[in-house]
């Protein structure tokens, strides 16, 4: 299997960090690549602040800057954590400015790495992210189905450094559950939106949901846990939703099922997981004759782009980005004062932590209440 660019930019740094320094030639022919290959990684490498350049030659950085802002390189005092996240947009684009904005605060330095929604792949990119020199480890596991945690996340019970996870709730009694953990809870933010629609006079709020993220199962669980809490039983099953770019006849089948349960079956409010499929669901539905708010309230779950529609969204917002905050605090603490104050045997009979950050309804035209401002 040919080499990825990901890969070779790993064993490029693991060589600089083992020898300091070392010239363009002689790592292409440790590498076994080109020469114009090298410089065009090591330009890569150095812009995202990972290696510093000098005349022909590589070393392994010294200056105060990093990638994508002023964090300190490594020997200046403050710890590298590592971030593995599924993607750098939507959703997690503000969980890594969090990270960006925590590190930054503590004197250490971010690295990044995107596993793209593939989680066979996430082991590898952690293992970069090591190899670049990471002292702790803040993960964002790429799962997407209910089995993936356990097809492909072991790895991270047994990693040599620090590790937090963000994100992401491991089955009870697993390895992963011993883990630090920072995470939304997005039971609570379903709990919330449909606590809102049923006092604003609707009957029991239908959900329309995708079904490949843990985000869009915690989601489902959370449905059925809120109508529990709130004595209400469930008007009908969950519509399965799906992003409309990527299956329009699947989408559609949903918007029709919407579109039935309004004019036929008497349903008033709908918790609609994500905002992206919220807005196509509301301008389909449009052309089908279903007005938002008038003849459906609909709240949105993300909060990315809900603000935006034509309609602006009513939306739960997870605290995204103080999910990347205090994980990132989390992971510093038992890098730094940790170690220091306590001898072994007390780090070892520290607790671990999960904790889990409320989201926060914000409310907006589509669910027919007047915004809160």
């Amino acid at each position: 299997m040919r080499e990825s660019a990901d890969e070779r930019h790993d064993r490029l740094l693991e060589l600089v960090r083992e020898q300091g320094s070392a010239r363009v030639s002689e790592l292409a022919a440790r590498l076994g690549v080109s020469p114009v290959t090298v410089r065009r990684d090591v330009e890569t490498l150095a812009e995202r602040g990972l290696l510093d350049r000098v005349h022909g030659s590589v070393s392994w950085p010294r200056s105060a800057a990093a990638a994508g802002g002023a964090l300190p390189a490594p020997g200046g005092g403050g710890p590298v954590l590592g971030l593995l996240a599924p993607s750098a947009t939507y959703y997690f684009a503000e969980v890594i400015r969090g990270a960006h904005e925590a590190a930054a605060q503590a004197g250490a330095r971010l690295i990044l790495r995107i596993s793209d929604y593939r989680p066979e792949e996430d082991k590898a990119r952690a293992e970069g992210l090591l190899a670049a020199g990471a002292d702790g480890l803040l993960i964002a596991p790429g799962w997407q189905a209910a089995g993936d945690q356990a097809a492909y996340g072991d790895w991270m019970s047994e990693l040599p450094v620090p590790a937090v996870l963000l994100e992401r709730q491991p089955a009870p009694g697993s390895p992963l559950d011993d883990m630090d953990r920072v995470c939304s809870d997005h039971r609570h933010g379903v709990l919330l939106a449909l606590r809102h629609l049923i006092r604003l006079g609707h009957g029991v709020p239908l959900l329309v949901a995708r079904a490949d993220s843990p985000t869009a199962l915690a989601v489902r669980a959370g449905y059925d846990e809120a109508l529990g809490a709130l004595g209400l039983e469930q008007p009908r099953p969950v519509i399965d939703s799906v992003p409309a770019e990527l299956d329009r006849v699947h989408f559609e089948e949903a918007v029709r099922a919407v579109q039935a349960a309004v004019t036929t079956g008497g349903v008033t409010a709908a918790l609609v997981h994500n905002d992206v499929d919220a807005i196509h669901l509301v301008q389909r539905l449009a052309e089908l004759g279903v007005r938002v708010p008038q003849d459906l309230a609909l709240v949105a779950y993300d909060d990315e782009v809900a603000a935006l529609a034509d309609t602006p969204l009513t939306a739960v917002a997870p605290p995204k980005r103080q999910v990347g905050l205090y994980g990132t605090r989390m992971l510093v603490e038992r890098l730094t004062a940790g170690p220091r104050s306590r001898t072994a045997e007390q780090q070892e009979q520290e607790p671990g932590q999960h904790l889990a950050l409320l989201p926060r309804l914000h409310v907006r035209v589509s669910c027919g209440a007047e915004a809160v401002r």
